[in-house]
């Protein structure tokens, strides 16, 4: 049977990033009346007030958002330039920088931030990330040290300490660094996520609350939802995980981990095999290139009798993912009744 599909919740970083590559915008400045409305009344109001270098940080941020890295650029530039010390226009123009991928143009301008405004402690912490980012634990630890000695409150360095702690194998440091976060800030939804993450990996079912504090803060995180549902999976409350399964489906129905999970149950653990087929055939729907799902619903039909439909489900599971072992095996399988 295929392996059971696990998605890795991913922590994003505090850089501002795009949010897509919609360019619809590109090329339309012109006429104001062919921009969005948000565009359209920050253009007008740079238009009316050239020197204003809040207005350009907006315009930067909105073009940030929307995957303009270019216009972001010049945008960001233009707000530093008009007002050079201060250091809230230099970590806008790092955010820039570094979704456009020039990390070292990224760190110069956070830097420079610190060093015009040496009390900016989220400058300092976009540091400690970035040095993080980099592997660099030293350096970006001091930043934390920095950051919290202006602000011993600051749930976020405690925070980027954890993630810091787990990547280097240290669990118990991690913890208790995310428990401090979470103690400072009770609305922390990211530390919530990674002491969930921590803790199912041991089945503890301390996870469970984690996941569920997180979903009381955002009850619509697929992130959430299906952590907590693969948490329940595992540790045998398969009427719970397929609660949580459908609520993402009502959510989001072309969620295909969730469909596909959900035939897991059915066939691994419920082995009711008809209703597998139906959510491995849900997760093909989702994705007509999902091998692991076309070689399960094989295995429904070959356990169901159904050696024509499983045969089938196998070769496809084969055309999109050449030389898979468990569909190749399979196939034998079919061969071997055959020949009996």
């Amino acid at each position: 049977m295929s392996f059971l599909r696990i998605i890795p919740v991913v922590v994003v970083l505090f850089f501002a990033a795009a949010c897509g590559n919609n360019n619809s915008e590109k090329g339309k400045e012109q006429k104001s009346d062919s921009l969005p409305d948000t565009l359209a009344m920050l253009s007008k109001k740079i238009a009316e007030s050239s020197e204003n270098a809040a207005l350009y940080e907006q315009r930067a941020l909105y073009y940030l958002n929307h995957g303009d890295i270019e216009k972001a650029l010049n945008d960001a530039g233009k707000a530093t330039i008009l007002d050079p010390k201060n250091s809230s226009y230099l970590r806008t123009l790092s955010d820039v920088f570094f979704a456009g991928g020039k990390i070292t143009k990224c760190q110069e301008m956070l830097e420079k931030a610190c060093e015009i405004n040496p009390s900016d402690d989220e400058a300092l912490l976009k540091l400690a990330e970035l040095h993080f980012y980099k592997e660099e634990y030293k350096i970006a630890f001091e930043y934390t040290e920095k950051a919290l000695k202006i602000d011993k409150l600051n749930a976020k360095a405690d925070f980027i300490r954890g993630m810091m702690y787990k990547d280097m194998g240290d669990t118990a440091k991690a913890v208790r660094c995310f428990q401090i976060a979470v103690e400072k800030d009770q609305d922390y939804y990211h530390a919530y996520m990674q002491l969930g993450i921590i803790y199912s990996t041991k089945n503890n079912p301390l996870a469970a609350d984690y996941f569920n504090n997180a979903l009381n803060l955002n009850p619509k995180s697929i992130e959430a939802l299906y952590a907590l549902a693969m948490f329940y999976q595992n540790t045998g409350e398969y009427n719970k995980a397929i609660e949580k399964y459908s609520t993402i489906l009502q959510i989001n129905p072309k969620y295909k981990f969730a469909h596909y999970n959900l035939g897991y149950i059915h066939l691994v653990y419920l082995q009711v095999y008809n209703q597998a087929i139906k959510h491995f055939t849900d997760a093909i729907s989702c994705d007509p290139n999902y091998a692991e799902a076309y070689y399960n619903r094989g295995y429904c039909y070959e356990l169901l009798g159904n050696i024509q439909a499983a045969r089938i489900d196998y070769q496809q599971s084969l055309k999109i993912k050449v030389n898979y072992q468990k569909a190749i095996d399979g196939m034998n399988r079919l061969d071997k009744l055959m020949n009996m």
